[in-house]
């Protein structure tokens, strides 16, 4: 019995054994599998490697000539070396930002004297060459913006601090990542087109560009999650143009502006969002337009603002939703114009703003809901008229405010809503309404005045 075991023992081994066997076979073809496989990517990634150094030496040396073309003193080959850059900017995205760098480098040297832009009458070849090449590194930059364009420069950076541009179009451009900085630049003649542009997620600066001659489009641009700033700029006889633009989203600053001639409009813009500031901004001349603009939303500042002359217009503009902030304003000279504008809702605040001078018409302004708030301004001289507006619904406050010029509300209808007078800080000069022996409904005047504003015994500058 046990030799019968033992015997089917040893049979059922041998199987066991030619399975470990051919196991171990299989494993060792595996390992050397995965051995080869290893040595075989490894040779794939060193050939890889060689021949990407081999093609950094390529770009390398292409660069290092294109650049040597760029900083040539003839034009001609400048042009050359140019489109040279730009080439080789579209066959080397690793480099690309280097490769860009060098052309606005480019740009910002033929502002300077050896460039010959601003050369002697008798070297006006050298100067109309150098504004040759300008126009052609323009014109290579915006066309890699655009969405038709076969390799997209708009998520770099381009620092054109300093920049004449007297001319370029750069309409329908995206700047959606990066930093793009136009700080100092100048738009002296000529047209210059941002029509249409995206800034959708870069910061771009204009602060203290200088538009004194040039007629600059804005129209139809989108500002929907970028931080756009103009602060300090300095608008002195241009014609710019944000009409129609969309500000949606992000941040774009007017702060410090010096608006001395020229026209800068926003007639028929959007604001829905984000935050546009015109904080100590200054208008001594010239005309900035918001005829026509809708503000549903966001936050719109002119705080600390002086305007001392020329004309501000938001003639037919409705107010629906926004912020809008002239706190501390001062209105000396200035024409203001919220001629027909709609007031439905959001909040206008001209709290401690001063209008000692100029005119302020709000000749048929519709106010039907939200706040408009005129605490504590001072009305001191000029004009300021409400000939015709509508008040039918909201709260129209002139809590604080002091009275010792005419305002007018003549022909005003009062059918809802209420405009407050209750709590002026000075009645000397009493509001004008019209004198047909009725209090105007839904006018809360000073304690004592009777139906038609005529104070009985009007509060002191002092009270």
């Amino acid at each position: 019995m046990c030799l019968r075991c033992e015997g089917n023992d040893n049979v059922g081994v041998v199987p066991l054994v030619f399975a470990a066997v051919a196991g171990a076979v299989v494993l060792v073809v595996l390992i050397v599998a995965y051995r080869r496989h290893r040595v075989a990517a490894s040779i794939a990634a060193l050939n890889s490697a060689n021949a990407q150094l081999e093609r950094d030496r390529g770009y390398g040396k292409r660069f290092t000539a294109a650049a040597a073309q760029v900083g040539d003193e003839d034009a001609a080959v400048q042009l050359a070396g140019v489109r040279a850059m730009a080439e080789l900017a579209d066959d080397w995205p690793e480099r690309r930002q280097t490769c860009v760098d060098t052309l606005c480098a480019h740009l910002r040297w033929l502002n300077s004297p050896d460039a010959g832009l601003d050369a002697a009458p008798g070297d006006q070849p050298k100067s109309e060459s150098t504004r040759d090449v300008r126009r052609t590194v323009i014109k290579i930059i915006a066309a890699h913006l655009r969405l038709s364009a076969k390799v997209s420069w708009r998520s770099l950076d381009f620092d054109f601090t300093g920049v004449v541009f007297d001319g370029g179009d750069f309409s329908h451009a995206g700047f959606s990542g990066g930093e793009v900085s136009f700080s100092g630049a100048k738009f002296p003649a000529g047209q210059a087109s941002f029509a249409g542009a995206e800034f959708s997620g870069s910061r771009v600066s204009f602060a203290g560009a200088e538009f004194s001659g040039s007629r600059v489009s804005f129209a139809g641009a989108e500002f929907s999650g970028s931080q756009v700033g103009f602060g300090g700029g300095m608008f002195s006889g241009a014609q710019v143009g944000f009409d129609g633009a969309e500000f949606s989203a992000g941040q774009v600053s007017f702060a410090d502006a010096r608006f001395s001639g020229g026209e800068v409009n926003f007639r028929g813009a959007r604001f829905s969002g984000g935050q546009v500031s015109f904080g100590s901004a200054g208008l001594s001349g010239g005309e900035v337009s918001f005829s026509g603009a809708r503000f549903s939303g966001g936050q719109v500042s002119f705080g600390l603002a002086g305007l001392s002359d020329g004309q501000l217009s938001f003639n037919d503009a409705e107010f629906c939703g926004a912020q809008i902030d002239f706190h501390s304003t001062r209105f000396s000279g200035a024409q203001v114009s919220f001629i027909l504008t709609k007031f439905s809702s959001g909040l206008v605040s001209f709290v401690l703003s001063k209008f000692s001078g100029g005119q302020a018409s709000f000749n048929g302004a519709k106010f039907s809901g939200g706040l408009v708030d005129f605490g504590s301004t001072r009305f001191s001289g000029g004009l300021v008229d409400f000939f015709g507006a509508e008040f039918s619904g909201g709260q129209v406050s002139f809590d604080g405010a002091r009275f010792t010029t005419q305002v007018s509300f003549l022909l005003a209808k009062f059918s809802g809503g209420e405009v407050d007078f209750s709590k002026v800080a000075d009645w000397s000069h009493q509001p004008q309404f019209d004198g047909d022996g009725r209090r105007p409904g839904g006018v809360r005047l000073p304690v004592g005045s009777d139906g038609t504003g005529v104070s009985e015994s009007p509060p002191s500058a002092g009270s």
